[in-house]
């Protein structure tokens, strides 16, 4: 992991940096082969280039967000803004589901929408997998 996630992480209260720490090595257990860095400020990997999934402290919780999470059709998540992402928030680490949380990284690799060429493209997503 990039040490400066870790960074990030170990800055959050301790509860949140439990949360934070969790999802970290999850997330870089499922892609080990994926670009990890802050970015906007926020921890986020990429495969290729395309940003896949991140946290970031929130008032109140920790947000798991996947860039293309609205199209995993997945119950624990909640749609986030106008494009394809959704969300996941904990407050604690006891909500984490291990066996979701797993199951929504692989689809975060089976199903991607382009949000590299986002700008390019004017607003317009295309559906990379």
């Amino acid at each position: 992991m990039n040490k400066d996630i870790q960074a990030y992480n170990d800055s959050q209260l301790l509860s949140d940096a439990e949360i934070c720490n969790i999802l970290a090595a999850e997330i870089c257990q499922a892609m080990p082969e994926a670009e990890n860095k802050i970015w906007h400020a926020h921890p986020v990997w990429f495969l290729d280039g395309n940003p896949i999934v991140g946290y970031s402290k929130l008032k109140g919780s920790v947000r798991l967000l996947f860039w293309s999470g609205q199209s995993f059709e997945e119950k624990g998540l909640q749609n986030e803004g106008s494009f394809k992402a959704a969300e996941a928030r904990y407050t604690s680490a006891d909500q984490i589901e291990k066996d979701d949380l797993v199951r929504w990284l692989a689809k975060s690799r089976e199903i991607q929408w382009d949000y590299k060429n986002i700008v390019k493209r004017r607003g317009n997503l295309e559906r990379l997998k």
